[in-house]
């Protein structure tokens, strides 16, 4: 998915896609196709759209990296899943979506064995996130004070950005129309359909702030070994 504006990092992004920034010595995205590539993955769609020449120009048909890439042009922004409906019909075998914006050192091959062997019909890969309150949390029953917890931390899991679908899964998806990956798995439970979280305790970041962007470029060599 390489289609977003990446408006939280501008100017960086005023005249490249967010995707195509330089962390370490390479695009994000040419960074996440190596990723997938070395655990044997060869066929690639990107979903493109704010300024997809350049995506286009860089990596072409993908021949250089000894994969397949084709491209699904967004000619309105569709969201983190609505992409999907540009895909053909001749996909029959699971499949790996991945936001454009993230690095990450996650085993795909297990990520997708892992989706197969559950029976799920989609998979979202999910990170632990700790908030800590910084105050003291009042329990009460009625005007009674039960507890007193100091400065808790509470602990979530969070989408990651990183999803495994069925190809069943598409029909859920309107043709041609903005639709977020969140509100394909609220559909897909509320089908009863069998959806699956994968917890990531890999290297993972998400790259949509300025920050962000500093500290990957800190950690990329160490983190991917260059």
């Amino acid at each position: 998915m390489a289609g977003g504006l990446g408006s939280r990092l501008r100017p960086l992004t005023a005249d490249t896609p967010k995707p195509m920034l330089s962390v370490g010595s390479k695009p994000i995205l040419e960074t996440i196709l190596e990723s997938f590539s070395h655990y044997g993955f060869q066929n690639f769609y990107f979903s493109v759209n704010y300024k997809a020449e350049k995506i286009h120009s860089y990596f072409k048909d993908g021949s250089q990296y000894g994969v397949n890439i084709s491209y699904l042009n967004e000619t309105t922004r569709l969201g983190t899943a609505g992409a999907l409906s540009l895909l053909p019909d001749s996909i029959k075998e699971p499949f790996i979506v991945m936001n454009g914006d993230l690095l990450t050192n996650v085993n795909f091959e297990r990520l997708l064995n892992y989706h197969i062997l559950a029976k799920a019909d989609a998979t979202m890969c999910v990170r632990e996130y700790k908030l800590k309150i910084p105050y003291g949390v009042v329990k009460t029953e009625g005007a009674s004070i039960r507890e007193i917890i100091e400065k808790p931390t509470q602990n979530f899991f969070v989408n990651a950005g990183i999803y495994v679908l069925n190809p069943s899964t598409l029909k859920l998806i309107p043709d041609n129309e903005y639709f977020d990956m969140p509100q394909l798995f609220q559909n897909l439970i509320d089908e009863g359909h069998k959806v699956c979280s994968f917890p990531v305790t890999d290297y993972w970041m998400d790259i949509g702030q300025p920050n962000d962007f500093d500290q990957a470029n800190s950690e990329y060599d160490e983190i991917f070994d260059v």
